[in-house]
């Protein structure tokens, strides 16, 4: 172990997975260290040994390399270090520090004042005689959750305990210990809790509250990077997305934490993400969305390269996850994907059928008489507008039909670069078989 003035941890328990609240937590911990020149330690605290798993650890390290975090020095498992607790708490029962009750052994809190200076709130402070003797060793010689994690910071030579506001009723306690063992404290800083939209604790019943969640939901880790940096936190400025992991490196502060507690939207997520989704180079994109279309049996191979590139730019402002994405793009690519259930689309096309297939009819005319290296998106638009004018109607009169012909919604891109990213053949090879569609559901 190198020794470096600055070292922080993240300590998660494999009994479940790695939810939102402790994504957040790691993330300040290694944008701190990274931004001091420290160390940014993980330590699996899996004493829990009916309810921890390798299973849970490996989604926890699955999520933290998602997001993007790495970690210095080897893992610390907490389990393994069972021997060291051990002999420390007795080392305590011999300097009359703790005691032997019931088989157990109790730390012997002393009559002092035990504050400290927390990072993000400030003073805090209580009465050690207000605090009861408490169980640092069980019956059968397993550690307590607030000594165990004292002996581990202690020997990982942790400078900066960053967590959740939950644990400063356990910050007194673990206080004593350091004092008892004659070692000196860390800092300590607590961050708010994250709420729901409804302003109680986030849970499960806000929906996924697991990393792994949104990954599977189609969010970029980027995007959720970027999400979880901003619950709780402000940059100094009022920019609030695009930010590189070095740039979120360079601007990170504690004392830019926020007391209060965060509210975690969903819809501000799906939103942030669908900008990254318009930024990201379409190579790259595209590749992300491969494995997506593939479930969807559409195989990216088998189309030229441009035309893909030209669907996913089309449609990609309009999406918000990668899901959303991939089955716009899979309507556009294959025409199985053609939509015949969207409530507005039948509606629109069973009001009046006969002018839904006149409509086609006139659009597929005009459109195949053009030559092929017309089909381009400003052209489309012009020819288009002039075919409704043609026909005296206005251009959604022209729009829309053409628009539920290829893919099947009432709702897309603008028609003319809908046409453009579909292709020539293929668009009016579905301009000519939408003419049989009456509205229903098929």
């Amino acid at each position: 172990m190198t020794s470096n003035p600055h070292r922080v941890r993240f300590a998660p328990s494999p009994t479940g997975y790695l939810h939102v609240g402790g994504a957040r937590t790691a993330l300040y911990n290694w944008l701190y260290a990274r931004k001091v020149g420290g160390a940014f330690l993980l330590r699996i605290e899996d004493t829990d040994r009916e309810r921890s798993s390798e299973a849970h650890t490996k989604v926890i390290l699955d999520g933290l390399t998602w997001l993007g975090l790495d970690w210095d020095e080897e893992i610390v498992f907490q389990g393994a270090r069972l021997a060291r607790h051990q002999e420390l708490a007795d080392r305590l029962v011999a300097e009359g520090k703790a005691y032997l009750h019931e088989g157990a052994v109790r730390f012997r809190m002393p009559d002092e004042e035990l504050a400290w200076n927390d990072a993000v709130y400030g003073s805090i402070s209580f009465q050690g005689r207000d605090i009861q003797d408490w169980v640092i060793l069980r019956s059968d010689r397993t550690p307590t959750y607030n000594f165990s994690v004292v002996c581990d910071d202690v020997d990982m030579q942790i400078t900066l305990v960053m967590r959740g506001e939950d644990h400063v009723s356990n910050t007194p306690k673990q206080i004593a210990v350091y004092r008892a063992m004659g070692k000196p404290a860390p800092g300590f800083a607590h961050l708010p809790m994250l709420h729901g939209q409804d302003g109680k604790k986030l849970s499960k019943r806000h929906g996924a509250t697991a990393v792994g969640d949104y990954h599977d939901m189609g969010i970029l880790p980027a995007a959720m990077r970027n999400f979880l940096a901003l619950l709780g936190w402000n940059p100094g400025d009022e920019r609030e997305l695009f930010f590189e992991m070095n740039e979120l490196v360079r601007a990170f502060s504690i004392e830019r934490i926020q007391k209060t507690s965060a509210v975690f939207d969903m819809t501000k997520l799906e939103w942030m993400n669908g900008q990254y989704l318009g930024h990201e180079p379409l190579p790259s994109l595209t590749a992300m969305l491969v494995p997506h279309l593939a479930s969807l049996g559409v195989d990216v191979a088998a189309y030229p390269v441009e035309r893909v590139h030209a669907c996913v730019a089309s449609i990609r402002g309009r999406s918000r996850t990668t899901i959303e994405l991939a089955q716009r793009v899979a309507t556009r690519l294959d025409r199985r994907h053609i939509a015949r259930d969207d409530a507005k689309a039948q509606q629109t096309v069973a009001k009046d059928v006969a002018g839904f297939r006149a409509a086609l009819q006139s659009a597929h005319a005009h459109l195949a008489a053009l030559p092929p290296d017309a089909w381009e998106a400003g052209r489309l638009e012009s020819e288009l507008r002039a075919l409704a004018q043609a026909r005296g109607v206005g251009a959604g009169a022209v729009m829309q039909p053409i628009r539920i012909a290829i893919t099947g919604y009432a709702v897309s891109e603008p028609v003319n670069e809908l046409l453009a990213a579909v292709g020539r053949e293929e668009s009016l090879e579905r301009l000519a078989a939408a003419q049989a569609w009456n509205g229903s559901a098929q």
